[in-house]
């Protein structure tokens, strides 16, 4: 009996040492795609997918304030910048006429087409948000949608 308790005792301990060290080693990226759609009446907005491919460490552009230290992050706009990233172009949501369905159609067709792109490089779709930006005024003339499509992956 002591035997058969020594060698589950040593089983045991080989899987749960197995068992977190692939737990401690797993490491994630995590990709954002942003389509971002005009809402300006007449087509005159840009309709675009964004894809970084530079990488940025946020904690180079981070502060952190306390009541003893208001110290505030001095980067400057054109060290967080990047040029180096992917623009697909979108069709506007709205033509002279008012709402253009062909486009939304033709729009849902690229953003299937990348999205579908992304899950076959291994990327897991995580979370999907979107929000509309307007002044919503009497005038209001100006808008976008934008969606975030957030993935992860499994680092190699």
């Amino acid at each position: 009996m002591k035997k058969l308790l020594s060698i589950f005792t040593l089983f045991a301990l080989l899987a749960t040492n197995t068992y977190s060290q692939e737990t401690n080693e797993q490491a994630f990226e995590i990709k954002v795609i942003t389509s971002v759609e005009s809402i300006v009446p007449s087509g005159l907005g840009r309709s675009r997918i964004i894809s970084s491919n530079d990488e940025r460490n946020y904690e180079r552009f981070t502060s952190a304030r306390t009541e003893d230290n208001a110290t505030r992050n001095k980067s400057k706009r054109k060290d967080i910048r990047l040029k180096n990233f992917e623009e697909t172009k979108l069709l506007n949501l709205f033509n002279l006429g008012g709402i253009r369905f062909q486009n939304i159609a033709a729009n849902d067709a690229l953003i299937s087409s990348k999205l579908t792109a992304m899950l076959s490089e291994g990327w897991n779709l995580m979370f999907v948000t979107s929000a509309v930006e307007s002044n919503a005024g009497g005038d209001d003339d100006n808008g976008i949608f934008i969606t975030r499509y957030i993935f992860k992956r499994r680092l190699h």
